[in-house]
């Protein structure tokens, strides 16, 4: 791609569960091109999650300090936590003529379509809801109460997956992983 060429923005979305991060990390390990956004979060990290490498950890003070100054392209809460993403690195490197994935929540998924109308929006939905909760429920990181949360949470964003430029079943992987590539680079 030619350096004055601007970069592509790729949104991916869908509920808690439903293997987001597990595409992205695939897309990431056969696409060099692609750049994950890392996005701010006040939610406690999980086993093995780095600092900058998963995301930015931040009390809820500088979250709300960050939201005042406009530092953030998108935020949301969710779950009792603040998520969101730092503005002036997507930005540049969209100038810079890069792919960036943002996977991000549904509410910050249509804040950046205000922003960036021009982005590829993906929606990704689970085979059922059965499947949804039993994969939430395999991380053995949640609560009884957090899962019913997220269930109830879940129902809603699959709602609204009509929004969305393209939605993806993750059912199988490499077919899920397949039909991502093919709306990201469709020429290829």
């Amino acid at each position: 791609m030619p350096a004055n060429q601007l970069g592509k923005l790729i949104v991916i979305t869908g509920p808690s569960g439903v293997g987001k991060g597990t595409l992205v990390n695939f897309l990431l390990q056969r696409h060099p091109q692609l750049k994950l956004s890392i996005s701010a979060t006040t939610r406690q990290p999980r086993p093995g999650e780095v600092e900058g490498v998963n995301y930015f950890f931040l009390n809820k003070k500088d979250f709300e300090t960050a939201i005042l100054n406009q530092e953030l392209l998108e935020w949301a809460e969710y779950a009792g936590n603040y998520y969101g993403t730092p503005k002036a690195g997507v930005i540049e490197e969209i100038k810079q003529g890069n792919y960036i994935i943002l996977e991000i929540e549904l509410a910050g998924a249509r804040s950046v379509a205000d922003l960036f109308p021009e982005a590829l929006r993906i929606f990704i939905l689970p085979p059922s809801i059965e499947e949804l909760e039993q994969r939430i429920r395999n991380r053995g990181t949640n609560t009884e109460e957090s899962i019913a949360n997220r269930l109830e949470i879940a129902q809603k964003e699959i709602a609204a997956r009509d929004e969305f430029d393209l939605q993806i079943v993750n059912d199988d992987l490499e077919q899920a992983i397949a039909l991502l590539e093919a709306a990201i680079f469709p020429s290829s």
